[in-house]
């Protein structure tokens, strides 16, 4: 197969990886992306993450939360220009969205855009929609929302640059004061800043675990200095490698940003102590505008079609 430069950038975008090391990989893998980064990965010349890739939409996410902190959502809706995107008629909307979305008992984003616009009935969300897009006189696109019930505590949201990340924290516990809100915010303001995947190592699912171990034994074995090393210590290099990830990628086991000689779980214990009542979190949502629209053969144009009919 061809490996275009445009392939080589690409991947190198996707993973920090040298130029040749990326022509190589993708050689070595027929040009299919995913496998070329695992292969630089096996070879430790990639991160676990991929890096963010170019973001194909401008747009904003927004959040709207219940009186009572009971009930929270966050939706994210795409625009084509950045300048469109800080227009207050269209924050306006995206507002009405999110406020629409908390009421919402549909289950997917087809069933939301079917049903009556709140704010005026004889349309649907999917009409109000082209009608906002006629007055703005640009695509836009309700990509995606979620909505969170508390049943043994409170939701807390945070928007951090303007509507670039929106965030949504489950915080179970029977207090809901001036300490606990703020120990969620602050716990919001880390998952923004620090993109975690779950609240703890107790929801990884086990596939995940599975392939993160043989992608980092492949790693620890294609090091030259480890070829002399019993297994029993391959093992252990390997679980010390594996914990590590694990850090960064469940909440809780994070470095706590605002103080580093805590993790986010025991900044919690210690919010509980103060608190007098356990305070944990139950579950977060992380959006960011635009993101996974960096695929090749996926952009914005293409969803406004799918979403419109066309």
């Amino acid at each position: 197969m061809n490996i275009t430069a445009g392939m080589v950038k690409e991947l190198r975008e996707l993973t920090g990886a040298g130029m040749m090391d990326c022509k190589k990989a993708l050689s070595a893998t027929e040009g299919d992306m995913d496998k070329a980064v695992e292969f630089l990965r096996e070879k430790g010349l990639a991160a676990a993450e991929k890096k963010a890739g170019r973001i194909a939409a401008e747009g904003m996410v927004d959040t709207f939360i219940s009186e009572d902190d009971k009930v929270a959502s966050i939706v994210e809706v795409n625009s084509e220009t950045d300048f469109v995107a800080k227009n207050e008629k269209f924050r306006e909307y995206v507002a009405a969205v999110a406020a629409q979305a908390a009421k919402t008992k549909a289950a997917n984003l087809d069933e939301f855009l079917a049903e009556p616009w709140a704010l005026d009935t004889s349309l649907s969300v999917k009409e109000e929609l082209s009608s906002m897009i006629a007055v703005i006189g640009e695509n836009m696109n309700i990509r995606r929302f979620e909505k969170i019930q508390a049943e043994n505590g409170f939701v807390t949201s945070y928007i951090h640059g303007g509507g670039r990340i929106g965030i949504l924290v489950e915080v179970e516990s029977t207090v809901n004061n001036d300490i606990t809100k703020e120990a969620a915010k602050n716990v919001a303001m880390q998952i923004a800043a620090m993109s975690p995947k779950y609240v703890s190592e107790a929801e990884v699912p086990a596939d995940y675990l599975t392939h993160e171990r043989e992608i980092l034994l492949a790693q620890i074995k294609n090091d030259p200095s480890n070829s002399k090393k019993p297994e029993n210590i391959l093992e252990k290099m390997l679980e010390g490698r594996l914990k590590k990830e694990l850090k960064e990628i469940c909440l809780v086991d994070q470095v706590y940003v605002k103080d580093g000689d805590l993790s986010v779980g025991q900044y919690l214990a210690n919010v509980s102590k103060e608190a007098g009542a356990p305070v944990s979190v139950k579950r977060f949502v992380r959006y960011e505008t635009g993101e996974g629209l960096e695929k090749k053969s996926e952009d914005f144009a293409e969803e406004v079609a799918k979403q419109m009919g066309v």
